[in-house]
């Protein structure tokens, strides 16, 4: 490897094997998601573990985006140069080190006092950017203060306040993010079988709610100082976090109140693909917010190529739309298929969660370091010595 290319894998596992062989020391937190989750289910509280490992419903979405990946196989080549492995891409004019970002996650304060803080710290060792959420525990300049030089990008649920909007898309830019991620596939949270049951919803606790107690325009919505009438607060973000009127249309109004690439998140049907490309996004999250909102929806990774077509087929030949994918990435392999079938990036969601609650920022360290070794072997191992070199010969079709 060249001195400016992380060799991921074989470090990774020259540490682990060396300190069991030598040591008899095995690594301190699981490796596979499966044990990931096993262990969370354990040591986290009952209603944090439902509300991070949960779905909509049935969570049969949640379940489909699993299977998904099953009826993709890669088809390594052999007799290939990957002695060098470069895993970069680039995004809006920056290069990042992985194909790899931490998806936006809320109210992480419910997994570890330290909760987004942990994250970021983590996310900057790696160099991995770190999507911080509308309804993080912390402020959004907070975070951005732990990722330092990090990449950070923020994710906005658009508030039907919009003066309320406007203000954190400013903040957002003064904070130094780099990108806005909008949500679009929540106007209303999802049925989730799990919370309802458990009657758990941690913002009525005012916990993921600092961006809004300390925004200037959410408090003048406000009588009194949310820290003097919590209730009353909370009741105003009930009033103002969502829009369910949201159309096409008012997206040119968002695009007017910030210079940064603003990209969509939750596109599924390639008819939103070329609407949103049309109306002149800057990128895209093929996304079906892990299987949270609708049950019985198309897995994720069901729906890229669609919309990866879509896009390509929409966009002019001087303009790049990068199309981001999200739902059920667990493994290396995982990131390798999506890829192949047309993602220039991926966001990373339950499993940091999940190694946030267990160990805090060691956790999230965990998680990333064995994604990107994961990720760094299986790539060469299937005859790429760098992600341009990935494309949809690279897998395919299981036979059912």
């Amino acid at each position: 490897m060249t001195p400016d290319t992380p060799d991921y894998g074989p470090d990774r596992q020259a540490e682990v094997y060396l300190n069991g062989m030598l040591e008899d020391e095995r690594p301190e937190f699981p490796v596979s998601y499966e044990d990931l989750e096993e262990r969370a289910r354990e040591e986290l509280s009952e209603e944090a573990f439902a509300y991070v490992a949960g779905g909509a419903g049935s969570e049969s979405t949640v379940a489909a985006n699993d299977r998904a990946f099953d009826a993709w196989q890669i088809v390594p080549r052999i007799m290939r140069d990957i002695s060098e492995r470069d895993l970069s891409v680039d995004l809006f004019g920056r290069e990042y080190p992985a194909p790899v970002m931490l998806a936006p996650i809320g109210v992480q304060s419910i997994l570890h006092e330290e909760a987004e803080l942990a994250v970021a710290r983590a996310a900057s060792e790696f160099g991995v950017p770190m999507i911080c959420s509308s309804v993080s525990s912390y402020s959004m300049e907070e975070v951005s203060d732990e990722l330092g030089e990090s990449p950070g990008w923020f994710q906005l649920y658009w508030s039907s306040d919009r003066d309320v909007a406007a203000s954190f898309l400013e903040r957002a830019e003064d904070a130094g993010y780099e990108a806005v991620v909008v949500t679009l596939d929540t106007p209303k949270m999802g049925w989730r079988e799990r919370d309802i049951e458990l009657g758990y919803l941690p913002f009525l606790e005012a916990q993921g709610l600092k961006n809004y107690f300390e925004d200037p325009s959410f408090r003048e919505r406000l009588e009194a100082d949310p820290r003097d009438d919590e209730e009353a607060a909370i009741a105003s973000w009930q009033a103002c976090f969502g829009d369910a009127s949201l159309t096409w249309d008012d997206l040119e109004w968002l695009q007017a109140q910030t210079d940064l690439p603003i990209v969509v998140k939750g596109v599924l049907h390639p008819d939103d693909a070329r609407e949103a490309v049309e109306r002149g996004v800057d990128g895209m999250v093929v996304s079906n917010h892990g299987g949270r909102q609708v049950d019985g929806a198309i897995p994720a990774l069901e729906a890229l190529p669609d919309v990866v077509d879509a896009v390509a087929d929409a966009t002019a030949a001087d303009r790049e739309v990068p199309v981001l994918f999200d739902s059920g990435i667990r493994r290396g392999s995982d990131v390798i298929r999506a890829i192949a079938l047309g993602a220039d990036a991926v966001l990373l969601g339950r499993p940091y969660a999940l190694g946030l609650g267990i160990g805090g920022e060691d956790g999230v360290s965990a998680v990333l370091e064995n994604l990107l070794a994961d990720l760094d072997l299986t790539v060469g191992l299937s005859g790429c010595a760098s992600l341009d070199e990935i494309d949809r010969s690279t897998i395919r079709r299981a036979e059912r």
